[in-house]
């Protein structure tokens, strides 16, 4: 379903159900989706009051793909996330023994990069401070703990370089 109040804004498309702050994060500017963008249902974007979140052209968001931003994530065009993906460059603190630890709040290395022309397989997780290069595979079930370059293929937990990618001539 294309929601249209926000059409002008883009051209991008969102199945419902979805949730998460996103329709107000769009109305504040915080959040900006390129062209041809596709969010499936049960997608899930939440941004903490200043956060930001910019997803490119083109890009796909399959099922119960999360994006939870403290300070920014960015993901370039025509990246896809397959089902249950999720991006999220903080972690809730849990060092203080005397504090219960939903009350703890978050801890971050930094803000999310990731390069056009990305595919994450299923259930991936990217946590933060992370860059990942354009045209880069990830598989399925991976846990992206740190950089990785451009034209590469990862996987495990934590994902690793298995190989560069071959292109064809």
């Amino acid at each position: 379903m294309r929601i249209n109040r926000h059409a002008a804004r883009g051209g991008f498309f969102i199945r419902y159900p979805v949730e998460g702050e996103l329709l107000e994060a769009l109305d504040e500017g915080r959040l900006r989706i390129g062209e041809g963008t596709l969010l499936e249902p049960g997608c899930w974007l939440t941004l903490a009051p200043e956060a930001q979140i910019e997803i490119g052209a083109g890009c796909f968001l399959n099922r119960n793909t999360m994006l939870a931003a403290h300070e920014r994530i960015e993901i370039g065009d025509h990246t896809m996330f397959a089902n249950g993906c999720f991006v999220g460059d903080a972690d809730h603190r849990f060092d203080d023994p005397d504090t219960p630890v939903t009350w703890q709040g978050f801890s971050s290395k930094g803000p999310i990069e990731i390069g056009s022309n990305c595919w994450f397989g299923v259930n991936c997780v990217v946590t933060s401070g992370v860059t990942i290069g354009a045209r880069c595979v990830i598989g399925a079930n991976s846990v992206v703990t740190k950089d990785l370059p451009p034209s590469t293929i990862a996987a495990g937990a934590p994902a690793t370089v298995i190989k560069a990618i071959e292109f064809r001539p």
